[in-house]
């Protein structure tokens, strides 16, 4: 038995500037860190050589790759050519709340397909892979941080170049300013789940074809390295009105990013003494982030939010592992 780990991520600043339609023209960059919490894939010989069975929100056991319900799954078996194994899925949060959930399962199953199989793979390799999967191959409008964000874990900051190479800088900074930073972050969730593709969709179209939503896109890039630059200074409190700005910008990229519920809820995270927030994800339901330093002000922040979870955060360095393996 083998088991892998993959973890979710959190973005500060730079989501939408990984987009195809975007970064092969101008290029892009986010800022982000992974948090401790994952997805979890199991990988173990079966019983019957030609059988492949499948555990996740459902349980799949068909004999062809082809006839796997699962498109994640489907793909990668097919690409794999393996058979007599079962797979099983699990993760500490629901899919389409905004961290980052799908990428962190492909890039969790092609660490363990390519362990199960005898094969090395680079960690470049596995979120490149992880991208093809879910772009080129299921066509999926979405960008590129989340698989490299899950593979290679940590705070860090990601150079989406025109020619598709990805540069990825660890960001340093002083030993108790992360401890800041790890301490100042809240999360809330809205209760809402979205559909990611669909907002992705329209967002891409925008960014191919409207000079309005490329030059907001294009400010958001400009605030990331912004942001990078006061990390490695140590101005952590830099990510309030990085946060905050770069809210407002998001919601102008596409329709259904916001909703009524999610402005309230923001709304009265900042009056109670956030310095800055934004949604996670594409939009449309899932984590609200807060950046609240002031300990008196994270009491006022839950109170205000009390009709919401909230999820404590830790910040993972792991990306993604092998936290298992026996013979097999």
């Amino acid at each position: 038995m083998i088991i892998t780990r993959a973890p979710f991520r959190v973005s500060f600043c730079g989501g939408g500037s990984d987009i195809p339609s975007f970064y092969e023209k101008y290029g892009g960059c986010v800022l982000s860190t992974t948090i401790r919490k994952y997805v979890y894939l199991t990988i173990h010989k079966s019983f019957l050589k030609d059988e492949i069975t499948l555990k996740y929100s459902k349980t799949e056991v068909v004999t062809d790759p082809d006839k796997i319900e699962h498109r994640i799954f489907r793909q990668v078996f097919k690409d794999f050519g393996t058979t007599g194994v079962e797979v099983t899925s699990m993760a500490d949060i629901p899919a389409g709340t905004g961290l980052g959930s799908s990428s962190a399962f492909t890039v969790a199953l092609l660490k363990a397909m390519y362990t199960y199989n005898e094969r090395f793979a680079s960690t470049y390799k596995i979120a490149k892979e992880a991208c093809d999967v879910e772009i080129n191959q299921l066509g999926n409008p979405i960008g590129k941080q989340d698989q490299f964000a899950s593979a290679f874990g940590g705070l860090r900051y990601y150079e989406f170049q025109p020619d598709g190479f990805v540069k990825i800088e660890p960001i340093v900074m002083r030993r108790e300013s992360f401890r800041k930073l790890e301490d100042s972050i809240m999360m809330f969730y809205t209760g809402a789940l979205h559909d990611a593709n669909k907002i992705l969709k329209e967002q891409s179209h925008n960014l191919a074809s409207e000079n309005s939503k490329i030059n907001a896109t294009k400010t958001l890039c400009e605030m990331t390295r912004e942001l990078k630059k006061s990390f490695e200074a140590n101005d952590i409190d830099a990510l309030g009105d990085s946060l905050a700005h770069s809210w407002e910008i998001k919601k102008s990229l596409a329709s259904g990013i916001s909703s009524p519920l999610i402005d309230d809820a923001y709304e009265r995270g900042i009056k109670a003494g956030a310095s800055g927030g934004k949604l996670l994800g594409a939009g449309g339901g899932g984590f609200l982030l807060f950046y609240v330093p002031d300990e008196d002000k994270k009491k006022k922040v839950r109170l205000a939010l009390h009709d919401l979870i909230e999820m404590p955060v830790e910040l993972d360095n792991s990306g993604v592992s092998i936290i298992f393996t026996n013979s097999l």
